[in-house]
């Protein structure tokens, strides 16, 4: 009997450290829930994984949206609130990494005409980041008649306006030429 208290204590207090539902990758908590900008905008964990390149983590991504859904198309081009979160679990990404990762990202999922209509933001979003090291987390919120929301350790740092902004960032993960497969399925809770 004492070992079967013992268990069930240990279970409640795995809960209350870990919610359920909660997903933790590479020894990182990732919440099952989220509320944006403290509003009435609750977003459920849809998916994560891990970012590798080569054989190292680079970091966490994770989606949220008001339902969870593996249907790519219907995510990118859905108008509602969601996050991408993006917790990093290297050393350090120099910013000139992380350039050239967006753009290449942007480049492979958009043709010329929406590049060239996506660029000076592109360019504006780009100027946001800095250096990332490990355990820093960008937050990318599509908030409806706002903008795309860019969040960097909690601090806001600028909104980038335009509805066609947020798909084609998203694109970058669960896009048809997504930065890797493997975490566009994690993603997509397809894995």
């Amino acid at each position: 009997m004492k070992k079967m208290l013992r268990g069930v204590f240990g279970l409640l207090c795995l809960l209350t450290i870990f919610p359920l539902g909660a997903a933790e990758l590479a020894k990182v908590t990732i919440p099952d829930r989220i509320t944006l900008d403290g509003s009435d905008n609750a977003l459920v964990l849809n998916g994560a994984g891990i970012r590798y390149k080569f054989i190292f983590k680079i970091y966490i991504g994770a989606l949220y949206l008001p339902e969870k859904t593996s249907a790519s198309e219907e995510i990118i081009n859905s108008t509602g609130p969601k996050r991408i979160l993006m917790h990093f679990l290297y050393d350090k990404v120099e910013k000139q990494d992380l350039d050239k990762a967006w753009r290449e990202g942007f480049l492979a999922n958009q043709d010329e005409q929406a590049m060239a209509q996506l660029d000076q933001r592109i360019n504006r979003f780009s100027a946001l980041f800095t250096d990332a090291v490990r355990g820093d987390e960008i937050w990318l919120d599509n908030i409806p008649d706002a903008g795309t929301r860019v969040y960097i350790n909690g601090e806001l740092k600028d909104t980038i306006p335009g509805s066609d902004f947020y798909p084609a960032l998203l694109s970058i993960w669960i896009g048809s030429d997504p930065v890797t497969t493997a975490l566009k399925r994690a993603m997509l809770g397809q894995e």
